[in-house]
């Protein structure tokens, strides 16, 4: 697999120009960013909560942990980690561990960490662990129109 299905679709959908840049199978978004010689700043790291109601993404730079009482407090919601378990059923064309940050192509809301407003260059999972998306800043944005935007990360 390059890129999962239901994420090339949506790009696709959108009108999106990509590429996709392999590198060396890898286990974590920091080790994909540094395999793929890349600043972990620009790889956006994709964590799938759950509420009462279902499930967001919340995104992250891969350089960042999502501050999770920060997301509660901007959903207005009690939040938790998704189990693996539930992020294979909601990204089922993706390899484990490997959901891209584009929640839209799956149908799960976004809170995409403020930072990114002022990225030139954003990469993502493609949906393995031997591929990242690469678009620019302001496509990344379009992809995330429908986004909730808010500051939700912090540095490791």
């Amino acid at each position: 697999m390059s890129i999962a299905g239901k994420l090339q679709h949506y790009i696709e959908r959108e009108g999106v120009a990509y590429d996709i840049v392999p590198h060396h199978r890898t286990a974590t978004t920091s080790q994909s960013a540094q395999a793929a010689h890349i600043p972990g700043s620009r790889l956006a790291k994709a964590v799938v909560v759950h509420h009462e109601a279902g499930y967001l993404l919340a995104v992250v730079p891969s350089t960042h942990r999502v501050e999770l009482t920060t997301l509660q407090d901007a959903m207005d919601r009690r939040l938790g980690l998704a189990s693996e378990d539930e992020v294979c059923q909601l990204f089922s064309d993706c390899e484990e561990g490997a959901a891209p940050p584009l929640g839209m192509a799956y149908d799960v809301p976004v809170v995409l960490d403020e930072s990114f407003g002022h990225i030139s260059d954003v990469y993502f999972e493609a949906g393995d662990h031997r591929n990242l998306v690469h678009v620019t800043g302001p496509n990344f944005m379009a992809l995330m129109k429908d986004a909730q935007i808010a500051r939700i990360g912090r540095p490791h």
